[in-house]
Formats: C-alpha cells, structure tokens, sequence
C-alpha cells in the first residue's frame, strides 16, 4: 500500500490549513498580534467578556493551551483578567481597548486572506466547498465527542 497525497483529505486540509495561518501570520505581525490570538479575538471582538473554560470551548483547544494563549495577551496589555461578578471563583477575559482598535485591521486581514483564496472558485464552487467542509467538521466533532465519553 502506498501513501496518496492527492487523495487524502487529512494532508490536504492540513497543508491548505498551515498555508492559510502562514498568510495569517504576514498580515497580523506587523499588529503585533499571531494566528494564535485569532480564537479569543473572534470572540471577544463585540467587547463581551467569558470566562476561561467558555473561551476554550469556543476555541476547540486544551485548557493549557488557552492558558498560555490568554497569558501571553495579558502581558502584551491584549486582554484583561476580571472578577466574575457571578461567580467568585472564576474570572472574565475581555479584550483592552488595544486590542479592540485592533479588531477592523484583523477584520480587513481575514477579508484579504477569505478573498485571495476564493476568488479562485466561482460562486457556485464556494457554496459547495463551505458546505462540503462544514460537514467534515460535523462529522470529526461527533467522533471526537463520541471518542471522549
């Protein structure tokens, strides 16, 4: 048996995938900021705040991951660790207000990048291709979820 490149859908989506974050990376460098932002900048971008364990979930990251990631903003003055009003033993994550000024420029980027790549496809071709992937990940986040139990 031999391996095909070509026809496998774990190398070609992984390899569109590192080429996407590496186009990600020129354009958020020069911000100051790094692909792994784009999580807790997705979403916090409306000025909301959540707590660690949300913004992980909505990642799809490891605890420790997230962690890093949030210490990481901290010290870069991106993100602000808050007192949960509700809650007195967790706190809240919000983004400062330089990151906020930052969000249109993130915004303007992730354009760049979603036009580049798709303006190869016709409309009809990006209907099918968002459809086609949304499906792989449902499928992946059920054998995911079903592996974990």
């Amino acid at each position: 048996m031999t391996l095909n490149r070509d026809g496998s859908v774990g190398y070609l989506t992984n390899l569109a995938g590192r080429l996407l974050v590496r186009e990600l990376e020129r354009h958020l460098s020069p911000l100051g900021l790094s692909p792994a932002h784009m999580p807790v900048l997705l979403a916090l971008d409306d000025g909301s705040a959540l707590t660690q364990k949300a913004l992980t979930e909505r990642a799809g990251v490891k605890q420790a991951t997230m962690t890093a990631t949030l210490t990481r903003m901290e010290r870069d003055g991106l993100v602000t660790i808050l007192p949960n009003p509700e809650d007195g033993r967790s706190t809240l994550v919000a983004l400062t207000p330089l990151a906020l000024d930052k969000i249109p420029a993130v915004a303007a980027a992730a354009t760049a990048i979603n036009a580049l790549v798709l303006e190869q496809l016709t409309p009809e071709e990006r209907s099918q291709f968002f459809g086609l992937i949304k499906r792989i990940i449902a499928v992946l986040e059920t054998q995911d979820g079903a592996a974990r139990t």
